[in-house]
Formats: C-alpha cells, structure tokens, sequence
C-alpha cells in the first residue's frame, strides 16, 4: 500500500447464517420459512452437490478462507464489513419477509476470525428475528469487543458513528445507514423509543444536510469519514442517476469514501472528486454455492477492496482487489481466467464513470487515481 497513507479493508455483505451456521461447531434451530427451502441444511447440500463435501464441522476461519491471509499480509489500519446477519437464538421470525438470516452466537468465533474492526448493521436482515433478536446481536457483538454501527437500541445509538482509532493519531470514522431501495423495512428505523436500523428514507438533500450536520459535530481533523450504506437491488450493474448524484453528495459533505454494499456481485468503481466510490461490493460470505439462475452475473467470485487514502485529505492513493471465489463453502484464491472475467466486467461497468481497472501484483486487480 502507499507509504503513510491510512490503509482501509473494505468488505460487502457478510453473511454468517443459515448454512454457514449450520457447518459451524454450534449450528443453530435449522428451520426456515421461504418458499425455496425449509431446511438449512438444504444449502449446504446444494453446496456440496456443486462443489465437492464440506468437512463437518469446520473449524471457525474454515468460510473465510485464503482471505485470512491475504488481509494479513495487507495489514490494514482498519476492517470494515456489512454483517448482514442476526446473531442470536432469541426473537421471532420477521413477518412478511422472504428471507431471514441469524447465527448462533455460540459461533461468534467465525465473525472474529477476521478481526474485523467494525460490522455495519443497517441493512434488510440485522432485525430478521425481531427486536429481541436485534439487542442480543448487540450484546453479543459487543461482549466480544466488536465495534459496530448502523443499529442500536434508540435512534442516537442508530445514528452514532464507530470509531477506530489510527497510528497517525486520527480515526476512521463509520457512519452506517440503509435505504429502503435494498428491502430494508419502513418499520425497521430507529426511533427515540423503539430499536432498529439508521434508516435513510431516500437519498434527497434533505438526508445529506443531516448526514454533513453529524460529519461536523463528530469529526476532527485527521480523520476518515466513511459513509456505508445498504442500498439498491440485488442484482444488475447499471447505477441510476440518483445513486450517482447521492454519493457524490456525500462526498461533498464531508465522506472520504462511499461504501456501497447490498448487490450480491461487484458493481462499479468511481474515483469523485479524488474520493473513492464502491457503488456495491458484492457479498463475501454467504451460502450461495448451487443457487441457479444468476451465472451471468458470477457471484461465486469475491473480492476483497484494499483502499489505501492519505490520512490529511481522505484522497484515494490506491485501490487494490483481491478475487476470490467460493468452493466448499470457504473463500479460495481466484484462478487467473476468473481474474480476467472479473476485470473485464469491472472494466465494462465502470467505463462510463473513467475508471481503469488493471491487473495488479499477485493476481490481484488495481484502480490507480487519475
């Protein structure tokens, strides 16, 4: 990474329940309520139908894999990841919902495998088991000193920002917040008397101004303010004018990065007024191996985003990828042509915003600043 600059791991969506839960050493209730499956279980065999058995249980690191080592090796001053997960036994089934996600605390292990530094929680699957379940996730996250943001027991503890302290005497600072465009229920924000998520209720000027009113009354100078928000579809790459004209605002009031996160493969990069923008990272971990009807859009391929900024001004420095795919449940290296498809498809999406994604060191891919 660029030398004195604030080092960033950046990560999508981190999901830790269902059959990941269940290959872990303390798998929890299996029951399921979707129309596809009714049995945990049964994505792990979908798994093990596409890609070979999985050894059970694995150990905790076993669904991180290679990217273990990879993050050491880049040693980042701060790990930032959306854990769109409930963690708990607590709390009912969300009504009206298609999909619900929870872990077993009892395997919190796997979370912290990965040391991250903060775990963002205002998206569509934290209140997946209701209110009960929301506050044993936070009690659960933070008995093991885990900083986390987007979520709390009020609205204040919703909106309060994490906060990592720096080498260079600094911080990053998360502020973490949804939008309905990713499913995120109405009835799911955060008020002065109920817990939820720090909901965005659309991206208009209005939300902005209240965003760059907490930037100022929180942030000093020297630090990093990241803006990571779940937002959008699932699936697709095209950024509407609106998220465009969203992060830029962002930007302009006061976020070094935008942290996009929500879509289930990578979507574009852009490089704003020197200023880094993930408009989607792509999920990390999840238990999708199998799942037909969505090949075009690879999503068995990760990466991993390795920002480097510089510590007065928040400017981008470099951006390197890291591409892994998933087999077994576990996070691999990439091969050379998954590589190249990668490329090629940030490539594509990413033109009509004038970034170039290269081939970097070690097989990894590249965004150099303008």
């Amino acid at each position: 990474m660029h030398e004195h600059a604030v080092d960033l791991f950046l990560a999508g969506d981190v999901m830790l329940g269902r059959g990941i839960d269940q290959i872990l050493a303390h798998p929890g209730d299996p029951a399921l309520r979707e129309a596809y499956l009714r049995d945990a279980r049964d994505y792990v065999a979908l798994a093990e139908a596409a890609n070979g058995p999985i050894p059970q249980p694995v150990g905790p690191a076993w669904p991180w894999g290679e990217a273990l080592a990879a993050l050491d090796a880049a040693a980042p001053d701060a790990r930032v990841i959306n854990l769109e997960t409930a963690v708990t036994r607590d709390g009912d089934f969300a009504p009206g919902k298609g999909v619900h996600y929870r872990m077993n605390p009892a395997n919190l292990p796997c979370l912290t495998a990965a040391r991250p530094d903060v775990c963002t929680l205002a998206n569509n699957h934290v209140l997946d088991f209701g209110p009960l379940g929301l506050e044993e996730t936070l009690d659960t996250l933070a008995r093991a000193g885990l900083r986390t943001a987007g979520a709390g027991r009020d609205k204040e503890e919703a909106l309060r920002p994490a906060t990592v302290p720096l080498p260079t005497g600094g911080r990053v600072l998360v502020f973490s917040f949804g939008l309905p465009s990713s499913g995120v229920p109405a009835g799911w924000a955060a008020t002065a008397e109920r817990p939820g998520v720090a909901l965005v209720a659309a991206p208009t000027p209005s939300a902005v101004a209240d965003f760059a009113d907490r930037v100022h009354g929180t942030a000093r100078p020297g630090d990093i303010v990241v803006a990571s928000l779940h937002w959008g579809a699932n699936w697709g790459y095209a950024v509407s004018f609106g998220e465009v004209r969203f992060a830029h605002a962002l930007i302009d009031a006061g976020a070094h990065i935008v942290h996009g996160h929500s879509s289930h493969h990578p979507r574009p990069l852009e490089v704003y007024r020197g200023r880094l923008v993930l408009y989607g990272c792509g999920d990390l971990v999840n238990d999708y191996e199998g799942i037909g009807g969505y090949e075009r859009y690879r999503d068995d391929l990760r990466l991993l985003y390795l920002a480097s900024v510089e510590p007065t001004t928040g400017r981008l420095t470099g951006l390197r990828m890291v591409p892994l795919r998933a087999r077994r449940m576990r996070l691999e290296r990439a091969p050379a042509e998954d590589t190249a498809w990668l490329r090629e498809s940030l490539a594509r999406c990413s033109r009509d915003f004038g970034t170039r994604i290269e081939h970097g060191d070690e097989g990894t891919l590249a965004v150099r600043r303008p």
